[in-house]
């Protein structure tokens, strides 16, 4: 039996509605991390229609994927040209084929080979993503790639050690670090953060 396309897209589940496979963030200070971020750039864009911006949100990018179970997700990405619109995950069939346009990784202890290895062989073999960064809010590791051709080339930091994202029209780094700091009744300093 033969069906038309019409006939097996009418068929096709709406994959739109897929929620989001992520686990929580890693810690509190990755969660405040990824909070800053969205929140910086989101009032820096509030007045734009045309981008999303995904936070620990599931990128589903086949349906053999979904068989497999073969979930894939970043901290954060964004992808401009599109619709700005909650979404429960980024389906990429659903979003004509469009993937992220930069992604934002948050490195953990329990993370970091898989982002630093897999997963930037994702995106930048399959995804195709044209920049890919990565940052460890516990040792201050901060890298950025750009797409060259078919690979991935690190982004060249300025004096001030940050990394120029063409995608996002600014410059990403690490500025200060300032700890936060209790005392004791007996006056003796403790480390907060």
């Amino acid at each position: 039996m033969f069906v038309t396309a019409q006939q097996l897209e009418q068929q096709m589940p709406d994959a739109s509605r897929l929620l989001s496979d992520e686990p929580e963030m890693e810690s509190s200070l990755h969660y405040m991390q990824l909070f800053l971020l969205v929140t910086c750039l989101e009032w820096l864009w509030r007045e734009r229609n045309d981008l999303f911006i995904g936070a620990n949100l599931t990128i589903y990018f086949s349906r053999q994927q979904l068989r497999n179970r073969d979930f894939r997700g970043s901290d954060f990405f964004l992808v401009k040209d599109t619709e700005k619109r909650p979404r429960n995950s980024w389906v990429v069939w659903e979003e004509d084929g469009r993937y992220p346009d930069l992604i934002i990784e948050l490195l953990s202890e329990s993370t970091a080979h898989v982002d630093r290895n897999l997963k930037k062989n994702l995106y930048q073999n399959r995804f195709r993503t044209p920049e890919y960064f990565w940052f460890s809010p516990e040792n201050l590791e901060f890298v950025g790639f750009e797409l060259v051709g078919n690979e991935y080339q690190e982004i060249v930091p300025n004096s001030r050690g940050w990394r120029w994202s063409q995608v996002l029209g600014l410059y990403l780094g690490v500025e200060a670090v300032k700890k936060a700091e209790v005392r004791s009744s007996e006056g003796r300093r403790r480390p907060y953060a």
